[in-house]
C-alpha cells in the first residue's frame, strides 16, 4: 500500500515536471513572448527612471545634485563629440536609456539570486548596488550637509527605482504571455 502511494506520488511529480517542461519550452520559443518581456522591462525601467529623476530634481532644489552632472554620461559614451552644446541633455537621454534597457535586463536575469519573494523586494538590494556606483560617479565635490543630502536623496531615488522596476515586473509578469 505504501509502495502504491509512493508510485502515485512519483508519477504525479513526473507528470507535473513534464507539463512544466513543455509549457516552458513553448513560452521560451515564442518570439512574441520575448518581445513582450522586453516591453515589460522597458516599461518598468521607464517608471523607475521617472521616479529616480523626480528624486534627483528634488535633490537639485537643495543644491545637493547638479543636473549638469549628466554630461559625464555624454562624455563617457563619446556623444559629446556629436552634440557638444547639449552634453547634459544627451547624457540624460543616455541615463534614461540605461534605466530602460540594461538595468531591467540585469534585474530580470539576476533577480532570482537576490533576497525577497517578489521582484519588488528584490529590486531594493538591486537599487542599492546601482546607487553605490551612481553616488561615486556623479559626485560633484559636495561637502558637509550637501554631501549628506546628496547621499540621502540618491539612495532614496535608487531604492525607489529598484522597487518600482520590480513592482512593474511583478504586475505585468502575471500576464500569461510573459516570461519574467
Amino acid at each position: 500500500m505504501v509502495d502504491d502511494d509512493s508510485s502515485i506520488w512519483e508519477r504525479s511529480i513526473e507528470a507535473t515536471e513534464t507539463a512544466r517542461g513543455a509549457e516552458t519550452k513553448t513560452e521560451f520559443d515564442s518570439l512574441l513572448g520575448i518581445i513582450i518581456d522586453g516591453f515589460v522591462g522597458a516599461v518598468g525601467g521607464l517608471v523607475g527612471t521617472s521616479l529616480l529623476t523626480l528624486v534627483l530634481l528634488s535633490a537639485a532644489q537643495f543644491d545637493a545634485f547638479e543636473l549638469t552632472s549628466f554630461a559625464i554620461l555624454s562624455r563617457l559614451t563619446g556623444l559629446t563629440l556629436l552634440f557638444p552644446e547639449n552634453a547634459a541633455v544627451v547624457g540624460f537621454v543616455v541615463f534614461v536609456l540605461f534605466g530602460m534597457v540594461p538595468w531591467p535586463l540585469f534585474l530580470a536575469s539576476l533577480g532570482w539570486f537576490l533576497p525577497g519573494d517578489r521582484f519588488a523586494t528584490k529590486g531594493l538590494p538591486f537599487g542599492f548596488v546601482l546607487w553605490t556606483g551612481f553616488a561615486i560617479g556623479f559626485y560633484d565635490g559636495f561637502t558637509g550637509l550637501a554631501l549628506g543630502i546628496y547621499l540621502f536623496f540618491t539612495l532614496v531615488g535608487h531604492l525607489a527605482y529598484g522597487f518600482s522596476l520590480g513592482a512593474v515586473f511583478d504586475y505585468l509578469s502575471e500576464r500569461p504571455e510573459t516570461l519574467v
